[in-house]
Order: C-alpha cells, then structure tokens, then sequence
C-alpha cells in the first residue's frame, strides 16, 4: 500500500491511498489544482482515482469534490447522513447522478483489492466517519476530527502500519487565543477537536513494532504550529508506561500547504 497526505490542517484535507490496482482519496477540502498537483507525487493523476471517501460534511474536507465529481466522474463513498447534509446544503452544486455511494460504520466495503472499514467518530457533524484502509495484510487508518477517544476508537486503530491522527490544538493556546468562546467550547467538547496532550495519550495505546509511519495532522493555523505538536505528542510517549520511546517510530507532522512522503509498504 501507499500513502501521502496532500494537506492536512483546518484550512483543507486531503489525503491519498492506495495499491498497484486501487487509488483512493479521503477527503476533498482543498482545490482541484493542488489535488491533481500531490497526486503527481504519486505519479497519478485524478483520472487514476476509483474512489473519493468522505469522512464528514464540513467545507475544510468536501470543497473540491464537486468539480471532480462533475469533471472526472469519480464515485463517491459517504455515510447517508453527510450525503443529505452535503445536498440540502446545496454547496457543491449539481452532482452527477448517482455518484453517491451510500455507506455505514462499521460495514466494510470492497473497491478492487482495497477493503475499506468505516468507523463511528465524535464530531459535530451529520454522521462523521474515520477510516480504515486494508489490502491483505497492510493497513493504514486515518482519524481526524475527534472530540475524543475510546476503546471503540482505539480497536479501530489497532496493528496499522501507517496512521494520520489529528493533533488540532493547544489547549493554552486556544483557551487564551482570539477565538470567541463558544467556538472555544465547541473544539475543547466531546464533539471537538482532539488535542495535542490527548492525540499523544491515543498514540500511546496504538504503538506497536511494526508500525511504520505516524502522521500527526488538522494542526489548527491559530492555536497550534507543527513544533509544539510533534514535541507534546513525543512527550506523550517519552512519559507513558509502554515499552516504547518517540524516537522508535517515524513520527512528523502532515502540513497544510505540502506534502508528506510518500510512504510505501
């Protein structure tokens, strides 16, 4: 399997997976130009896509997915609550027809050699979901936009050998930054966002030997930078009981405005 996040941040998400057979996007909140511009990364192009998975309704992961919608004609997998959110919204305009798929947590679905695992996550959305990604023994998960975390979460993201999980905010940061303080309860609530000390804690229980790659990402632009992120999730792991240390794992941050790596494995 292969993986690169296009762009991970509150301002858009990308993110790309895949086999030598299947080619997958998660999430479509940022332009069409920069999409086609990370698959070249990949050496794809949105031709190549079998498949757009939608983890949620909200403007930062579904801006683009009208026109590829209309322009490529590439399907698109989502829960049946963000698909009624994203057409009374009327924000992408007008769809092909029946280019939604309808899906539910919990039931895994096939695309070519690529079983595709939604999973239930808390957020203030219709009916979010994360996503796990299998091709026989390889997986990669990518859980964003969580309030918080529990064991179903946490089964979910067992034995991966890639993961993107948020790591949104500093608390500090947040709870004396500009924001106003509605908007300040919303991210701090179980329907929030998860922070930098919390995204640390849920590492902590899915560290394992063979896992290859941690991408921390949806790093909030005003209350969080990619440094304090990656030092409090290490510091997460230096401080847990497991038998592990931040420096056994590739752990960086997935940028707003670049590419990661390409991970292949």
């Amino acid at each position: 399997m292969r993986f690169l996040s296009i762009a991970s941040g509150s301002s858009g998400n990308c993110i790309y997976a895949g086999t030598d057979r299947t080619h997958v996007l998660v999430d479509a909140g940022i332009s069409g130009k920069r999409i086609e511009a990370g698959l070249k990364e990949a050496d794809l192009c949105c031709r190549d896509l079998d498949a757009i998975l939608v983890t949620h309704e909200h403007s930062d992961h579904i801006k683009s997915l009208g026109v590829l919608a209309r322009k490529y004609q590439i399907p698109i997998y989502a829960t049946g609550g963000t698909v009624d959110a994203i057409e009374r919204s009327g924000c992408l305009g007008n769809l092909p027809e029946g280019i939604f798929h309808e899906i539910r947590e919990d039931e895994a679905f096939v695309i070519k050699d690529l079983t595709v695992n939604p999973f239930s996550i808390p957020h203030d959305a219709a009916q979010p979901v994360g996503y796990r990604l299998e091709c026989g023994a390889q997986s990669v998960g990518i859980a964003t936009d969580l309030g918080r975390y529990g064991e179903y979460i946490i089964d979910h993201l067992q034995n991966l050998d890639v993961l993107l999980l948020e790591a949104n905010h500093d608390v500090r940061m947040l709870q004396v930054g500009k924001y106003p303080y509605i908007l300040k309860q919303r991210i701090l609530g179980d329907r929030g966002h998860l922070s930098n000390e919390n995204a640390g804690k849920l590492l902590c229980r899915l560290l394992h030997d063979d896992l290859k790659a941690v991408f921390l990402g949806h790093l909030s632009k005003e209350n969080n930078y990619e440094e304090l992120a990656y030092e409090t999730v290490c510091s997460e792991i230096a401080m847990s009981e497991e038998p592990y240390g931040p420096r056994d794992f590739r752990i960086q941050v997935a940028g707003r405005d670049r590419c990661s790596e390409l991970v292949t494995v």
